[in-house]
């Protein structure tokens, strides 16, 4: 059996649907809320789901919550913005979890734009590991961008969902997330030092693997902006830590203690 596992923070408009999706298999699904202001919690109670809140700790300290509380070894993490597809309900639910030689299961995530599904820019096919023994392994205990490490790791064929931007508006300054401040605290924490080329060098960088390398250009109007909004936000976490190192009245404002 598999336990379902969801981190949230104000995810009303989704944890519905996400719920519905874990609950064709998995036989328990917690929701590890981040103290959210909405009717989250609410909502997935309703659904049956066992919420615990827990000011967020970090993406995969996060998600690493449930391993305190999950019946089974088998856990299967997605977020809230994320749906399996039938298809890979289906496969998931023929595979032989008792006897499998693998300890993680990866499989193809689609990213959306609204409805349109982004196929280039890197975002597809994005293997993401998901599936996973946690009495073999979990999620890494870090703040940002965790995975799962697994030593004898299965793609699976099918596919499910990322509706990752509700517009392409969404993909420079999406409602309630300061990526790129996030990001240039991060870097300045560590005691990463930018130049004044900084900010151009990894903008451009970034744009080029996008839409060169990874065929951003074979994706039209959605491949080019998706480059360029991957260049704005590497120009800007590289600015604002310039911005860190040169201005120290701009450092006195932030509180570097609560990058989350």
């Amino acid at each position: 059996m598999i336990t379902g596992n969801i981190i949230t923070l104000n995810e009303s408009k989704n944890i519905v649907d996400c719920i519905k999706s874990l609950q064709q298999v998995c036989d328990e699904i917690f929701v590890i809320d981040s103290l959210s202001s909405d009717n989250t919690v609410e909502l997935a109670k309703e659904m049956g789901a066992i919420v615990i809140e827990q000011a967020y700790l970090g993406d995969g300290i996060q998600k690493n919550v449930v391993l305190k509380h999950a019946k089974n070894d088998w856990v299967l993490t997605i977020d809230a913005d994320e749906r399996l597809t039938p298809e890979v309900i289906q496969e998931i639910k023929s595979l032989d979890l008792t006897n499998t030689p693998h300890d993680a299961f990866a499989m193809k995530r689609r990213n959306y734009i609204g409805e349109r599904w982004i196929k280039h820019c890197g975002w597809y096919p994005d293997y993401c590991t998901r599936l996973y023994n946690t009495k073999k392994t979990r999620f890494a205990d870090v703040k940002q961008h965790a995975s799962v490490s697994a030593s004898n790791l299965h793609k699976l064929k099918h596919d499910f969902i990322h509706y990752s931007f509700e517009n392409i508006g969404q993909l420079f300054a999406k409602p309630d997330r300061d990526f790129t401040g996030r990001a240039a605290k991060i870097l300045y924490k560590k005691g990463r030092k930018a130049h004044a080329y900084s900010p151009v060098v990894h903008g451009l960088s970034a744009f080029i693997k996008k839409y060169l390398l990874q065929k951003g250009f074979l994706g039209g109007v959605d491949g080019l902006t998706v480059s360029l909004s991957a260049g704005v936000y590497a120009y800007l976490k590289y600015a604002k830590l310039l911005e860190f190192q040169r201005d120290p009245s701009v450092v006195e404002k932030e509180d570097f203690n609560k990058v989350w």
